[in-house]
């Protein structure tokens, strides 16, 4: 519905389709690498409502075959199975008209506006991927697929107070072994901190990835491509600085993950009201304001959300996503090509 906000023509319909196409370079990197995927199965639970959803699967079937000779019995075992539970995260922000004063100028002003809020979004977003590998990295258990997990799928290959160690040209291809062995070629993305690539870069490991505008000019992305991986460079990958002694103190470890295809899930939920605007009259003299709303769920492959015993409402905190004792590994580790790397840069 065509109307106006922030003092400049606005149409609704219009700012909800290009906010939808608005540019996400990380993000277009993983789901064009085949990481993060569309999972319409999981989109038809959740578009009726609801918060929670159950995945079902099958295990790989197993078992000697008996002898077919006319004198053997056949015996048969039931197929065996399971489920992995994922759950729809709510979240909402608002937008006064001076938090887009600087991004108001040009012809295409609900463009301007659609791309600010979709920025804005694609942050948070990959802040959510990103808290979802270091929980689920975070399952411990003293047997079973959550021991196996955390033995197989990580490698700390960092010091706290000697000299600091640096990836290598092999470390990568060394953790996917690990966890994968025959079946490491799953692994597609490797994401790691600027300081890492660094290394990489030092090491002439690193072919960067260009994007070319409208007028054919060519610049450099934060994506690379090494040794069969994509490579992705965001800060927002854990560090955390270690304090060693000396010409150490300043010793950080540096998480790099290594993600397979389709190991990350994604689906919006039902949404009835994505954006909003208000004008206010009264507040500041007079003031317009854009409400935006999303629901979706991102869920790692393997893995189940177990709701929280206390604190739980009808979408989780951060906290609560990012909590590792609110996930559960459903999947032999061999089949979850998820892997962490940490090195001192």
């Amino acid at each position: 519905m065509a109307g106006t906000i922030f003092g400049i023509p606005f149409d609704e319909e219009l700012f909800l389709q290009m906010w939808g196409e608005a540019p996400d370079l990380v993000k277009a990197a993983l789901l064009d690498s085949g990481v993060m995927v569309e999972d319409p199965a999981v989109e038809g639970m959740i578009q009726t409502g609801g918060n929670l959803y159950t995945i079902p699967f099958f295990n790989v079937l197993d078992g000697a075959p008996q002898n077919y000779d006319g004198r053997t019995d056949i015996t048969a075992d039931e197929a065996g199975g399971g489920s992995q539970t994922g759950v729809v995260y709510g979240r909402a922000r608002g937008f006064t008209a001076r938090n887009f004063t600087a991004d108001l100028s040009g012809a295409d002003p609900v463009g301007h506006i659609a791309g600010a809020v979709g920025r804005y979004w694609a942050k948070y977003r990959q802040s959510v991927m990103i808290g979802i590998l270091d929980a689920v990295f975070g399952i411990s258990g003293a047997s079973g697929y959550a021991k196996e997990f955390a033995e197989t799928h990580v490698a700390d290959l960092s010091s706290a107070t000697a000299a600091p160690y640096k990836i290598g040209e092999t470390d990568l291809n060394d953790l996917a072994t690990q966890a994968m062995g025959d079946q490491k070629g799953a692994f597609r993305v490797a994401v790691m901190h600027s300081n890492v690539a660094r290394t990489l870069e030092n090491l002439q490991l690193l072919e960067y990835w260009k994007q070319t505008d409208a007028n054919g000019l060519q610049r450099p992305l934060n994506i690379a491509a090494m040794g069969g991986y994509t490579v992705v460079i965001d800060d927002s990958v854990p560090v955390q600085a270690v304090g060693g002694e000396g010409e150490n103190k300043a010793l950080k470890r540096y998480t790099t993950y290594l993600l397979g295809e389709g190991v990350l899930r994604h689906a919006n939920g039902r949404l009835d009201h994505p954006a909003d605007t208000r004008y206010d009259p009264e507040k500041n003299g007079g003031q317009e304001t854009l409400y935006t709303r999303l629901r979706e769920t991102i869920h790692p492959n393997g893995f189940s959300f177990k709701v929280p015993s206390s604190g739980w409402t009808d979408s989780p905190t951060d906290a609560q996503l990012f909590s590792p004792a609110n996930w559960s590994v459903k999947f032999d580790p061999k089949a979850i090509p998820l892997a962490k790397l940490v090195t001192n840069g």
